[in-house]
């Protein structure tokens, strides 16, 4: 009778085990997740766009991972799951879809943004834009492999400041530095760490871009939004990524969100931040 009560309650506990996984499983996978990397510009925006596709999608999670566009290109390479990419640059997406990193057919071109000069909102710097930064007592600039970064050494290339090359983003700050006449630069690994810079007023003046600046009206002035003529355009592209760990329903809802955030409703929220959507 032991050995009978023995063998019943062995049953018992590989059902209840079974049960457990079952439903811990059910709750891990209850959710279909998407991961989304953008650069870091794109964050405020981008939790807007993941609400309002997440309200109507009740089974879908969208993970975002907001940083430095050149950060998340490493990260891609080096096998994070990303199942969209969105670019503040079109160095960083050549670069993956050389690489064969992108879903065939599936790269746009979805928005414009502008650099621009800024100060805090009381500031009596006597910088006037681009030209006189070295003026300034100090200066919050994003790395060159940072796409801010990179326009604002193309800007300083173009307007003569710093010499003619192929790859402004390899000019190092303290060549920057030296071309503004030695000023204090502050490198920042993203445009929001430029931003955050300026506002706490670490540095009198910073380049970043002009839809950091949505929300922050109270706090920063725009001194200089540089013209594209300077700059180049700054154009953002997004592409699905080549998940190979993705399921059929991850990559399904991948390819919906990615529609939704090309789509009409996303380029007013685009305006909205400050974006210029019109983007062929």
């Amino acid at each position: 009778m032991k050995k009978i009560y023995a063998i019943i309650l062995a049953i018992i506990i590989v059902m209840g085990f079974t049960a457990c996984g079952t439903s811990q499983e059910g709750s891990s996978s209850g959710k279909i997740e998407v991961s989304v990397f953008v650069a870091a510009s794109l964050n405020s925006v981008m939790e807007e766009l993941k609400a309002e596709f997440e309200a109507e999608h009740e089974d879908v999670t969208i993970l975002i991972n907001a940083d430095s566009s050149g950060v998340l290109m490493t990260q891609i390479q080096e096998g994070a799951a990303c199942d969209l990419f969105f670019s503040a640059s079109q160095k960083q997406m050549n670069i993956l879809e050389e690489e064969g990193m992108l879903l065939e057919g599936t790269r746009k071109n979805v928005l414009n943004n502008k650099l621009v000069v800024l100060t805090q909102a009381d500031s009596d710097t006597e910088v006037t834009g681009i030209t006189t930064l070295g003026k300034a007592s100090s200066i919050a600039l994003a790395g060159g492999s940072v796409p801010a970064g990179d326009y604002t050494r193309r800007a300083l290339v173009h307007l003569g400041m710093l010499d003619e090359t192929d790859e402004p983003g390899a000019y190092t700050t303290q060549e920057v530095s030296d071309a503004l006449g030695g000023v204090e630069i502050s490198e920042q690994s993203n445009v929001s760490k430029v931003l955050t810079a300026v506002v706490e007023g670490s540095c009198e003046v910073g380049t970043t871009y002009l839809s950091d600046t949505y929300g922050q009206e109270e706090k920063v002035r725009i001194i200089e939004e540089v013209p594209y003529e300077v700059t180049g355009n700054i154009i953002y592209p997004a592409a699905l990524i080549a998940n190979p760990d993705a399921s059929d329903e991850e990559a399904s809802a991948a390819a919906e969100f990615f529609g939704f955030i090309t789509g009409d409703r996303a380029k007013e929220l685009y305006a909205k931040h400050l974006f210029d959507p019109d983007v062929e």
